[in-house]
């Protein structure tokens, strides 16, 4: 497959917009928002460096082949011409997950045990259904596209961060909040909330120069088409030394130690500085001003909001009384806790976060 295909990327909805950003200041050709993601047309190393570079995705599909099924033995027709050797290798386990929508063919499972034999029987190749390699046939309108995800494990998943908070953002996530804060890594960071660390080990990250997929594998290494010398060769780079230290602080000491040891393990212990005190004891890190971005707890987890109320007041008064020039970006479901700051803030679109709809409030420079 030399052409090029479209490659999909994953991102939660309401920040494709970031995603695509990202993607196009990457170098990535053209690329365009819907719904849940982004598509651009690229070829088998734009997959590869967008695994490796791109902070946002949370997956990567690779789209391979996309025709018309009206019934199901169309589809087990064309499902047998596709040409798998081209994408995947005979001794690699394979599975096939399926969905179907406003089509004539609407019973998935049956779908995918038509893409399941068009495998093994026109490849040969073992289907497994606890295979790490999954194949998607999604059936839509009667238009049947085929796609192979050529991440593997999320993209969140750095490969560098063991110790997680009780409610962690992603990592991707995180990345795309950053980027609609304004930050692209000129800047110092604060979190006064930091949990186990992502959004300052990010920050770090982005500000080094260092890839976000440096540490870890990827389900495309498994694919014909995977060429190991130019994929080494794309993983060599350098850090760049940060022009600023990136800082966090948590009322938790376990946060504390989570956070160290991640940041060490991400390679960015020389540019942050993590300490254990409550957000009223937080001070303006010497140099020049930056951004303070939080994800405070939303009263979910935590019953007393009276108490949150009070956090958020105290946020925002040591924000106006010491943070002259900062601007603050915080997360959360709540308006309501976001107004407490005492703050001018301008709301972002609700993004869905762990079965809750979270936004993004940010200040401009504070006087």
């Amino acid at each position: 497959m030399t052409a090029p295909f479209e490659i999909f990327l994953m991102a939660p909805p309401g920040l494709e917009p970031a995603l695509a950003e990202e993607a196009r200041e990457l170098g990535f050709p053209k690329p365009k928002c819907v719904p849940g993601g982004v598509t651009f047309q690229g070829t088998w190393p734009d997959v590869w460096r967008a695994n490796l570079w791109l902070r946002g995705a949370g997956r990567v599909l690779a789209r391979f082949a996309e025709f018309r099924v009206p019934h199901i033995a169309q589809l087990d027709k064309r499902a047998r011409r596709v040409d798998w050797a081209q994408i995947l290798r005979p001794d690699v386990p394979v599975r096939v997950e399926a969905t179907c929508r406003k089509s004539k063919i609407y019973h998935a499972k049956a779908a995918q045990q038509r893409v399941e034999r068009a495998i093994a029987e026109e490849l040969g190749a073992p289907v497994l259904p606890d295979a790490q390699l999954v194949i998607r046939a999604r059936i839509e309108d009667d238009l049947c596209t085929l796609s192979v995800d050529t991440s593997g494990e999320a993209l969140h998943k750095r490969g560098h961060k063991v110790a997680v908070g009780k409610a962690p953002m992603r990592e991707s996530m995180a990345a795309l909040f950053l980027r609609q804060a304004g930050y692209r890594g000129n800047e110092p960071v604060l979190d006064p909330m930091c949990g186990s660390g992502t959004f300052v080990i990010e920050a770090a990250e982005i500000a080094a120069g260092l890839a976000p997929g440096r540490s870890r594998r990827f389900a495309f290494q498994d694919l014909a088409s995977f060429d190991a010398p130019m994929w080494e060769e794309m993983r060599q780079g350098t850090a760049q030394t940060p022009a600023h230290l990136f800082y966090g602080s948590d009322r938790d000491a376990g946060a504390i130690q989570s956070s160290t040891a991640n940041a060490e393990r991400a390679g960015v212990t020389d540019w942050t500085r993590f300490a254990h005190h409550a957000v009223s004891d937080l001070q303006r890190p010497d140099g020049p001003p930056g951004l303070v971005i939080v994800n405070p707890p939303y009263g979910t987890r935590i019953g007393n909001k009276k108490l949150l109320y009070a956090i958020h007041h105290s946020l925002g008064e040591v924000m106006k009384q010491r943070f002259s020039g900062w601007r603050l970006a915080m997360i959360t479901t709540e308006a309501g806790l976001a107004r407490a700051t005492g703050l001018d803030l301008q709301t972002g679109p609700p993004i869905p976060h762990g079965g809750l709809k979270v936004r993004l409030f940010q200040t401009a420079p504070l006087p």
